[in-house]
């Protein structure tokens, strides 16, 4: 069965913390000195000891995350030094590495498991001086307080910034949603609150009509937590100490010493070939744009906080598609509903709704089947709210493995993201790219919660490497966009009349709409992290950098005041540093098996998809990403697919 999530005891998190790593220390020095060579009473019993560890600290860290406040925030920072000091301590344990190397294999899965942590243990400076070892334990834990920092000051600046609108003409054809989600009174006068989280945001930079409006909510969204500027230095100096300590020309050498891609070079040139054949269409996009801008509203020069309105509005005229009209098609639980009913289809399993008490009233829970037998289970927290961070994301929080006494344990997610809540009797309503979203998290969850591994530490999602582990992701996301698909759960959440077909005929013919734009703006957030991190740079050095690149990536260059990095959480606060090119590099993999599981006439290949259950994502990482993949469809993927899927010619 599944540990109960419930809220930890803050006042007694720290010790209980304290005495799980003083019991898991002690089985690592009682393994070490012992004379047992078996796998299942040696490396196991650890493993267990991760799950153990991972199961008290996880509901901390979730909850800082999507219920922050200022106790959890507090004991949350005040684990981080515990935990990252036990587990450099515990990379640089000679006696266990020396005890690893004597282990006796019994199993495919055994063997990988002790491969994979000779090698952490390597790339952790097993081999280095012990004053070494202090110093990069030092650095590990400074890196973990500063990441939280980062992420914390940006919440912050997040939550502390709005804009009152009064006049109802700075509103004008607003979605109503919108407009009711905003709405305020202030001295018994209706007023207009936008803010800074994603579904305020995004409303007012697409729909918002007042172009000052729009670059004053640009701004402050550009400018936020500039304190961060001083932690990225940190964080950078840091980062390239540890690599030069442990051999490596740079951070960006040491990080992909785990990954799929083999050199920075490799990467640059995969880069800078993709922005070659995309920027040549994304020039043709933005000069119809700015064209199209000066035709409705004589606007001379596009700026960066123009984009998102003219677009839309450009999209309507050309598909005669309207994003609103889109939404209320896509109430949030039917789409929820409709996903779980996808899965259930293309990959035989059942999920079956549980009715817990959880940390907030929107959560729903679903516990997954398979054969009858109950495999898995998901937390869906999918509404905005103050509390939480933004953006969505998926982290595991029990997994699959077999431990040493012969007892199965079974999988859990969270699933979470920030769409729009419900406002009185208007129902959470989604655009298209917020049910893309819902994809994208999902195929993270199926990667974690499909693993049929008896080793933890190759089970799920642990130990892929970064730059595939967007694969599943972004492979089921693809078929958002499909007919067929959508017209399972997209029903008017008013008449629950089914949507038209050529609504569903106009999502598809849009969904490559300034899609070289799109790639370029990715392109430039993964140049930007990669030659990052091939030298250290200070913050001055960093914006010289990022201007460089944008002369290539940026067709509208952003005005001064941007600062984006001090918010760029996913290499700074998220794990992406030296790997935000992942997404590009798995969206090879993730084109190339969408096209081989569907036929021309767009029929999903069911046969092909539970291939990919089995080969792909029951895996976990029993081998590279590559050996798995060429085992299921006997062939590399194909780099052309990429540009087939968002219709561009690659030669």
């Amino acid at each position: 069965m599944f540990c109960e999530f419930k809220e930890p005891n803050y006042s007694t998190f720290i010790s209980e913390l304290e005495n799980i790593i003083n019991i898991y220390n002690k089985a690592v020095q009682d393994i070490s000195e012992s004379k047992e060579i078996e796998f299942v009473r040696t490396i196991k019993i650890l493993e267990e000891m991760d799950e153990i560890l991972n199961i008290h600290f996880t509901p901390l860290s979730h909850l800082n995350s999507v219920m922050n406040n200022e106790e959890n925030q507090k004991i949350y920072e005040d684990s981080l030094p515990i935990l990252s000091t036990f587990h450099r301590k515990l990379a640089h344990n000679n006696a266990l590495y020396e005890k690893l190397k004597t282990i006796t294999a019994n199993s495919d899965e055994q063997k990988r498991v002790i491969s994979e942590n000779i090698k952490n243990f390597k790339l952790s400076g097993i081999d280095l001086p012990q004053t070494i070892k202090e110093r990069l334990e030092e650095i590990d834990s400074k890196l973990s307080l500063l990441s939280n920092q980062f992420s914390q000051n940006l919440l912050n600046a997040t939550n502390a910034f709005s804009l009152i609108i009064e006049s109802e003409k700075d509103i004008e054809n607003m979605p109503q949603n919108a407009i009711e989600s905003a709405k305020i009174e202030t001295d018994g006068k209706t007023c207009y609150e936008f803010t800074l989280q994603m579904p305020s945001y995004i409303a007012y930079m697409t729909y918002g009509p007042n172009r000052k409006i729009r670059e004053s909510l640009y701004q402050a969204y550009t400018t936020r937590a500039p304190q961060n500027s001083q932690i990225i230095d940190e964080i950078l100096a840091l980062r390239d100490e540890e690599a030069k300590l442990l051999g490596f020309k740079s951070y960006a050498w040491l990080a992909l010493e785990k990954r799929d891609a083999d050199t920075p070079n490799d990467v640059i040139e995969f880069l800078e070939k993709i922005a070659n054949i995309a920027k040549t269409y994304a020039k043709k996009e933005l000069e119809e744009l700015s064209k199209y801008a000066y035709k409705i509203d004589g606007i001379e020069k596009l700026e960066s906080y123009d984009v998102g309105y003219y677009s839309e509005k450009l999209k309507k005229e050309l598909f005669d598609f309207d994003e609103t009209e889109v939404q209320e098609y896509f109430e949030q639980e039917k789409v929820l509903n409709g996903l779980l009913d996808i899965v259930s289809n293309l990959f035989d399993v059942e999920f079956k709704k549980m009715d817990l008490h959880l940390w907030n009233e929107c959560v729903k829970t679903y516990d997954t089947y398979e054969n009858n037998e109950l495999k898995s289970r998901i937390y869906f927290d999918l509404e905005a709210r103050k509390e939480k961070r933004g953006g969505a994301w998926m982290h595991d929080f029990e997994t699959h493995f077999i431990d040493s006494k012969d007892k199965k344990h079974l999988a859990s997610t969270f699933i979470v993201c920030n769409f729009s809540p419900k406002i009185d009797k208007i129902p959470s309503l989604l655009r298209h790219d917020d049910v893309v979203t819902l994809f994208h998290e999902m195929g993270h969850a199926l990667h974690h919660i499909f693993s049929n591994n008896q080793e933890r530490s190759i089970s799920g999602i642990n130990g892929i490497a970064w730059d595939v582990v967007e694969f599943p992701s972004q492979f089921l996301e693809n078929f958002a966009y499909k007919k067929e698909i959508l017209k399972t759960f997209a029903k008017h959440h008013k008449t629950s009349q089914n949507i038209p077909d050529w609504l569903l005929e106009k999502i598809e013919e849009s969904k490559n709409f300034q899609a070289s734009l799109g790639i370029l703006r990715q392109l430039e957030f993964a140049m930007f992290d990669i030659k990052l991190h091939l030298r250290l740079y200070d913050s001055d050095e960093a914006q010289i950098l990022l201007d460089e690149i944008r002369e290539t990536t940026s067709l509208i260059t952003p005005p001064k005041y941007n600062k984006f990095q001090n918010s760029f959480s996913h290499i700074f606060a998220g794990g992406y540093a030296a790997g935000y090119y992942s997404y590009k590099w798995a969206e090879v993999l993730s084109a190339d098996a969408f096209f081989e599981c569907i036929d021309e006439s767009d029929n999903f290949n069911r046969s092909k998809a539970l291939g990919y259950k089995e080969n792909i994502l029951a895996k976990g990482n029993l081998n590279d990403m590559r050996v798995l993949y060429e085992k299921w469809l006997g062939k590399t993927p194909d780099l052309g697919n990429l540009f087939k899927l968002y219709g561009l010619e690659s030669d």
